[in-house]
């Protein structure tokens, strides 16, 4: 992160089979009830494995102790949310005294890694830790959980048994689900995360036209003029970090749609023989594929997820904004629709990953991709305050009558949405050039249009037990209040919609955060 032009290995804490550290540590009846569920949810997968039931619960036991002393080393999400705490870069001499139970040149070596010096950790004390438990806990501890680890990886691609448990745990306890997907569907999904481009360039062939291309193009150097004339009009921000914003704005990389060269899975063996050999195959493909751009130039024309997903990012360290052919339909991107709806739905995703190039983390890149101060701290405290409002607004918001959204965690993406609608609505004003919107379409005027576009794309079913582990885990806030909790900030939609006091969305302009 401190230097976007090296590739170097990154070793995270890890280790958990429940979703989050906080699953193993609150002590709510909930969190213990799941932790009930999670020991009887091993001790079944591993009777299906081959072990007699006592010796399987004994094991699931020793699991959840050792899972739980990994959880207790654990940062929070809210930490990893620091790049500069989690950046530790560190030599394999200085690895070896961090973490000594581990060979660090061995365990790198065999992993692929050739000639290994330096790595970056993000967290040394989970390291640490991980060290003297290796220690301290017994072989036989060890090897029930890798086994169970081994296992609970393989149990979606094996048979019935094995997956029905999977699904009744993972998918049912833990998200509230009632019904295994479809098989193809399953199958389908498998397809595009082991070996996403290739399903991709089928996928780009059927799906995303030329048109659509140029379309999108127009759209983003639409909403990039937008976001400058943002930045050049701030009140809050001086000169000097003025400048260096919009030099990181210009040099911002857009992919759309797919890959300009595919990747080559030639070398990849898939045969008809056996399912799960074939995602061990994909892995280990893939992992290699990895392991051996260490070291190597950086590739900038690589793409993080495959074109057919349904998704869009931004990478700091790449200063790149990614828009695969998957999320270019309806209801984020619709030929057929005007460009009010348009701009609402695809134009606001585009501001959204433009944004997060300037929210509390991307920020803290600069132009090139390194992490890296290009702010005066004048400017840093305002930007704070600012943000602040947001984490106060979102801390406010309730899931499931009690749960309360963390506006620290979701800040970054908070501040994506609401950024990233301001520049797609003044992005859609100057397509207009001073011109009237065209007239109404269904009762609505243009900017009413507009937001309609925004909640259409919002539009969303959960079950309380999916939102409740979202609300630990997802750094996006729940899909109402990425709508409404933004849309309540912005003066424009309170005069697009003639919102006013005592309406459910209607703030007060004191109250109104303001950042982009």
């Amino acid at each position: 992160m401190k230097n976007s032009a090296r590739v170097l290995p990154y070793i995270y804490q890890g280790g958990l089979s429940l979703p989050d550290r906080d699953y193993y540590l609150k002590t709510d009846d909930a969190s213990a009830k799941i932790r009930a569920q999670f020991t009887d949810h091993i001790t079944k997968m591993l009777v299906l494995a081959g072990e007699e039931e006592k010796n399987a619960q004994s094991t699931a036991a020793k699991i959840l102790e050792l899972e739980t002393a990994l959880a207790k080393a654990s940062m929070s999400r809210v930490e990893m949310r620091n790049p500069e705490k989690t950046y530790n870069l560190r030599t394999i001499e200085e690895m070896q005294k961090l973490a000594p139970s581990i060979d660090w040149n061995t365990h790198l070596t065999t992993l692929g890694v050739k000639n290994p010096s330096e790595l970056v950790t993000n967290n040394p004390a989970f390291l640490s830790t991980a060290s003297t438990m290796l220690q301290q806990m017994p072989v036989a501890d060890w090897k029930g959980y890798l086994k169970w680890r081994t296992v609970r990886a393989a149990a979606p691609y094996l048979s019935d048994d094995f997956r029905n448990e999977d699904f009744k745990f993972n998918e049912g306890v833990l998200s509230g689900a009632t019904e295994m997907k479809e098989r193809w569907k399953l199958v389908q999904e498998t397809i595009d995360e082991m070996m996403g481009e290739a399903l991709g360039e089928v996928y780009c062939e059927k799906a995303f036209t030329p048109e659509t291309k140029k379309r999108m193009m127009e759209l983003v150097a639409n909403l990039g003029s937008s976001f400058r004339d943002r930045i050049k009009q701030l009140d809050w921000m001086s000169d000097v970090t003025k400048e260096q914003a919009l030099t990181k704005l210009g040099t911002i990389m857009n992919k759309i749609g797919y890959p300009d060269k595919w990747r080559d899975y030639s070398a990849l063996e898939i045969s008809r023989d056996s399912y799960y050999a074939n995602v061990q195959n994909a892995s280990a493909f893939e992992f290699k594929r990895i392991m051996n751009k260490i070291g190597q130039p950086v590739d900038r024309t690589e793409w993080g997820i495959s074109p057919p997903t349904v998704n869009a990012y931004y990478n700091p360290t790449m200063n790149e904004i990614v828009f695969p052919a998957g999320i270019l339909q309806p209801p984020f991107f619709n030929p057929n629709a005007d460009d009010a709806v348009n701009y609402g739905g695809i134009g606001a995703v585009i501001g959204h990953e433009m944004t997060h190039g300037f929210d509390d983390e991307g920020r803290q890149f600069d132009a090139q991709g390194n992490l890296k101060s290009w702010w005066t701290s004048e400017d840093s405290a305002k930007f704070m305050v600012k943000a602040n409002m947001l984490v106060d607004q979102y801390n406010q918001f309730t899931v499931n009558d009690s749960l309360k959204v963390n506006g620290q965690l979701t800040l970054g993406e908070n501040i994506a949405d609401l950024g990233g609608l301001t520049i797609a609505y003044y992005a859609y004003q100057k397509s207009l050039e001073g011109k009237p919107a065209p007239e109404k379409i269904d009762g609505f005027t243009g900017d009413q249009r507009f937001f309609l576009g925004w909640a259409t794309v919002w539009r969303a079913n959960i079950r309380p037990e999916a939102a409740a582990q979202r609300i630990i885990t997802d750094p996006h806030s729940p899909t109402k209040y990425r709508c409404n909790g933004i849309v309540s900030n912005m003066p424009e939609f309170h005069k697009a919609f003639n919102v006013k006091p005592g309406s459910p969305l209607y703030r007060d302009e004191k109250s109104r955060a303001s950042i982009w």
